[in-house]
């Protein structure tokens, strides 16, 4: 990496690095974060997972995230497949009520850009892992067949998903239309709203990063949020100043939607998360 950056960065660049720190690695990549002569401080990541395409698709969706759906997000340099060279957003620490207000003004205009179909225009990532994203208009189905069962059944192939728990996956996923009801529009969601992508500096917002985009339900997002208490209170009440929120959601479908998440993280965790699956399913079709 020592030798690799000096040469790549800065002729794509078009200045020199005068100091350079590893930053340790994501799920698909080594990140470096690198001082460049003309002032500038970037981060480089480049692909150690084999899924070089990662990484372009990254950029592609952060400059989405900045242009179209206005939130802060690092400005792109280099976004092509095996690396990524952004801005590096200077941050510290979580958030303040301050900044979850801040966070909830962006979030919800975030939601305000709308599409005829839920998914996307390609296929994203969550994480390492891959998030397909065709479109079509019917949510419960989308979310039914692209999210729910598409992440159960992966984790059961993979082999840390019991076979009982994804068939009593699969009996709560044939009653979603009646537990979700009529849904909200298609909306632009960021998509891995967890504390880590969330940056915060002083307690003021800083920007987002790390999205996993497409167009859903806006609950989705809103209950990721909730799952790592990435957002609390002062972000719902200024959020509603924009949103209605839908009388049910924390009630029933956040704990619907976080199944989504939850299967994510046993994928890539394991752990305590299968058992975080086991009680929602469980609440829904019983023991």
């Amino acid at each position: 990496m020592d030798t690799f950056l000096p040469e790549t960065v800065g002729s794509v660049l078009g200045a020199g690095i005068v100091d350079q720190q590893r930053m340790g690695r994501g799920h698909n990549a080594e990140l470096t974060r690198a001082v460049l002569s003309d002032g500038r401080v970037v981060v480089v990541k480049t692909d150690d997972a084999g899924d070089p395409e990662a990484l372009a698709i990254e950029g592609r969706t952060l400059r989405h995230l900045g242009e179209i759906g206005g939130l802060r997000t690092p400005a792109i340099y280099v976004a092509e497949p095996g690396m990524l060279i952004m801005e590096y957003l200077d941050h510290d620490s979580s958030l303040s009520a301050v900044g979850e207000i801040e966070a909830a003004d962006q979030v919800a205009a975030l939601h305000g850009h709308t599409a005829e179909c839920y998914g996307f225009a390609y296929d994203t990532r969550i994480g390492p892992l891959a998030q397909p994203n065709p479109q079509g208009g019917d949510w419960c189905a989308f979310f039914r067949d692209h999210r729910l069962m598409a992440m159960a059944r992966a984790a059961h192939d993979e082999g840390v998903l019991a076979h009982r728990l994804l068939a009593r996956i699969e009996t709560l996923a044939a009653r979603l239309d009646a537990l979700i009801g009529e849904p909200g529009p298609p909306v632009l969601i960021h998509g891995d709203l967890w504390g880590g992508n969330v940056l915060g500096r002083r307690g003021h917002l800083c920007g987002f990063i790390d999205p996993a985009v497409y167009y859903a339900d806006a609950e989705i997002e809103l209950a990721f949020s909730t799952l790592f208490q990435t957002f609390g209170q002062p972000f719902f009440d200024r959020y509603r100043e924009h949103h209605a929120i839908r009388p049910g959601f924390f009630e029933v479908r956040r704990d619907l939607y976080n199944l989504y998440p939850l299967l994510v993280h046993v994928r890539l965790f394991q752990g305590s998360y299968g058992a975080a699956v086991e009680r929602i399913v469980a609440r829904f079709v019983g023991g």
